[in-house]
């Protein structure tokens, strides 16, 4: 349901509540190049997924870099597996990550498949997905306290502790680009 007292306030995705497709693959940067590619469920096999979703090839997704970086910092070594999901090839993705890159799992989705699975329609975004397969979670653009509300979903699934969103330093709200380019 969407709250129309602010512009950048925006109704949840419509996956929020679904279970993504059980072939969708998502491929992992390693070492620079695309590494195999699983399908989901086998990514959670184990632990939930913690994702922040951007597009290399727009301003916004850029300037949430420090605070998606802070945001998911706070679930390492949570229940939740924390990652990144660049709309990009291997050498985009690394390209415009630089060293967090290396920091974070990171997954390619150069044809915006899982984009599209989840819903999404602005970027940068914030997804939590539990083990099950479903989304749990959900925020667009960078409103941060949909992005709080997000992490608090996050650590009541898996007994941590949320963080405080937004945080010194962290841009104002501003919508998102649309999703699939």
């Amino acid at each position: 349901m969407a709250d129309t007292t602010s512009d950048t306030t925006r109704a949840v995705p419509s996956k929020v509540g679904d279970k993504l497709p059980t072939d969708l693959v998502l491929t992992p940067l390693v070492d620079g190049s695309a590494g195999q590619g699983r399908p989901v469920m086998e990514w959670l096999t184990t632990f939930h997924l913690a994702s922040v979703v951007l597009d290399p090839y727009t301003n916004e997704s850029s300037w949430v870099l420090r605070a998606a970086s802070r945001v998911l910092e706070q679930f390492r070594g949570s229940d939740a597996r924390i990652n990144l999901i660049v709309t990009a090839g291997p050498n985009e993705a690394r390209a415009f990550l630089g060293p967090l890159a290396e920091r974070f799992l990171v997954f390619c989705d150069p044809d915006r498949a899982a984009v599209r699975a989840m819903g999404l329609d602005e970027l940068p975004a914030f997804v939590f997905t539990t083990v099950d397969g479903v989304v749990a979670a959900a925020a667009e653009g960078w409103n941060p306290h949909e992005w709080e509300a997000v992490a608090d979903a996050i650590a009541e699934v898996t007994w941590w502790t949320s963080i405080p969103v937004p945080g010194p330093g962290d841009p104002g709200p501003f919508r998102g680009s649309p999703s699939l380019g």
